[in-house]
């Protein structure tokens, strides 16, 4: 019996690479607008991201605040802001990809360059890579015996978009001179048309007080919908959020003596989910006549299914760059940030910040960093993405020229299944199988072997092999004999 096949063809999508660059971007204060340095805080956003054949590019704009003091001793500050493009080159990239494009500040240097300061910021760019697909699926193949299960084939979608936060309060301070802030998605859902996202910002301000340096901490939740026109059905979905635009704006209230904060963020988010179908699949397939030549294709993907949030309080011992001794009066612990590496229980890294503290009547600062290890109880294996944020970091002096810190870490971790599905996409007939002509054969079979493997071997139906071994129990131990009989046709 010659071989007849009929195939189905779809379109998906799915990630193709995910792309890691840098880029250094700097930005000049000169002498005459400064005075001693004490502190800076580098903000970037995303603002485009476009693929072209073997080359992405990407750009954004860097926002460095600097904190100085002038010639009598006051705090004061200054904003400059520069625009920059880069790019990253990699075989496949192709102009039909996507791409989610995601910019951080690694790393900040401040260093005198003649008479001015000069800010140098480490921009890191992950890109992910997404890529239109066609899937070719063999639907049916008469004259061959085929092994068929329901199976879940998926789909990436992804999106982005923005909004606007919100918040005022007040605060015992008299002016607000950097505000810094994070920003973690503590749960993000899709429905129809749309995405909801619910998260924190994590706001912290270096403030004046009484002429004196003061950081003030504060969170302020949030729950924004985005659009998303492919969007159907409910979905979890992994989502990234990043401050495009802070604007804080501190006016004094001279009845009670207070500072009142008025705080706008502007938000991007951009993220992805799968799109999932349940559809026939044939796995395998043989001939009792011939042999097949058979080409399968293989499609993994990872779906999301909790975010979940953990807050640990984190001590310890801390190292400063500057030698701090009883001369040293810690004033504030200002713009913490956190560095950090996925381990197989959880997390470790450091927190760093910037501590400001007076010293013979003048205003200084040092850099400090906190070592944390964290173990995440209860998360997976498969983790698409960890946020950590810095709430409330208080230093004390624990000795002459020993200092120690707290911190309770925010950590948002999207929690992922590994999905995995191997189907056949192409058969084809071969050569003839010479029959064996003998009336009865006994067949020692491997441990494990399942009901399909044994059917394969022995070029039988699953169902011939149970009507004539009805005893079989699968998987098989190994120990058992199988027996194939051939009737002679007369």
């Amino acid at each position: 019996m010659s071989l007849s096949t009929q195939y189905q063809t779809g379109a998906f999508t799915r990630r193709v690479a995910v792309i890691k660059s840098q880029s250094i971007v700097e930005i000049r204060f000169s002498g005459q607008e400064t005075g001693e340095a004490v502190a800076v805080h580098p903000q970037v956003c995303l603002s485009s991201c476009e693929i072209s054949s073997g080359r992405v590019n990407y750009g954004g704009r860097l926002v460095c605040t600097l904190v100085y003091a002038d010639g009598e001793g006051k705090l004061c500050r200054i904003q400059k802001g520069a625009e920059f493009t880069h790019f990253a080159d990699d075989d496949i990239l192709a102009p039909a990809h996507r791409s989610l494009c995601t910019l951080t500040c690694e790393k900040a240097q401040l260093k005198r360059d003649g008479s001015s300061w000069l800010v140098a910021v480490v921009v890191g760019a992950e890109i992910s890579v997404f890529a239109p697909c066609e899937r070719n699926v063999l639907s049916s193949a008469d004259g061959a015996v085929v092994k068929r299960e329901n199976s879940k084939l998926y789909s990436t979608v992804i999106f982005s978009g923005e909004s606007e936060v919100e918040d005022e309060f007040d605060c015992n301070a008299e002016d607000v001179l950097v505000p810094a802030a994070d920003v973690l998605v503590l749960d993000s859902v899709c429905r129809a048309g749309a995405v909801e996202i619910n998260g924190e910002i994590y706001l912290s301000l270096l403030a004046v007080r009484g002429g004196s340096p003061v950081s003030l901490d504060r969170i302020v939740p949030f729950k924004c919908e985005i659009a998303c026109a492919d969007a159907l059905l409910a979905r979890k979905a992994v989502c990234r959020a990043e401050i495009k635009d802070l604007s804080v704006t501190a006016k004094v209230n001279e009845d009670n003596g207070k500072c009142g904060v008025e705080v706008v963020a502007q938000l991007a988010f951009s993220g992805q989910y799968f799109e999932e179908e349940e559809t026939p699949l044939i796995l395998d397939a043989f001939s009792k006549d011939c042999k097949l030549s058979l080409t399968y294709a293989e499609e993994y993907a990872t779906p999301c299914t909790e975010i979940k949030v953990y807050s640990e309080r984190i001590s310890g011992l801390c190292a400063a760059k500057a030698r701090l001794d009883y001369t040293c009066a810690f004033l504030a612990a200002a713009l913490p940030k956190t560095e950090f590496a996925i381990t197989d229980s959880g997390v470790e890294g450091s927190v760093s910040a910037t501590l400001l503290y007076e010293q013979n009547g003048e205003v200084h600062s040092t850099e400090v960093n906190l070592p944390f290890a964290v173990t995440l109880n209860g998360l997976g294996k498969c983790c698409n993405g960890i946020s950590i944020a810095v709430c409330g970091l208080n230093i004390r002096q624990r000795s002459e020229g020993e200092c120690e810190a707290e911190a309770v870490l925010k950590i948002a971790a999207a929690e992922c299944e590994e999905k995995s599905v191997r189907y056949l996409s192409e058969a084809a007939e071969g050569e003839p199988v010479t029959p064996c002509d003998c009336a009865i054969s006994v067949y020692v079979p491997a441990a494990g072997d399942e009901l399909w493997d044994t059917a394969k071997k022995l070029c039988q139906s699953p169902e011939e092999i149970e009507a004539t071994n009805p005893e079989l129990t699968f998987p098989l131990s190994g120990k058992e004999r199988i027996l194939v009989y051939r009737p002679k046709n007369v």
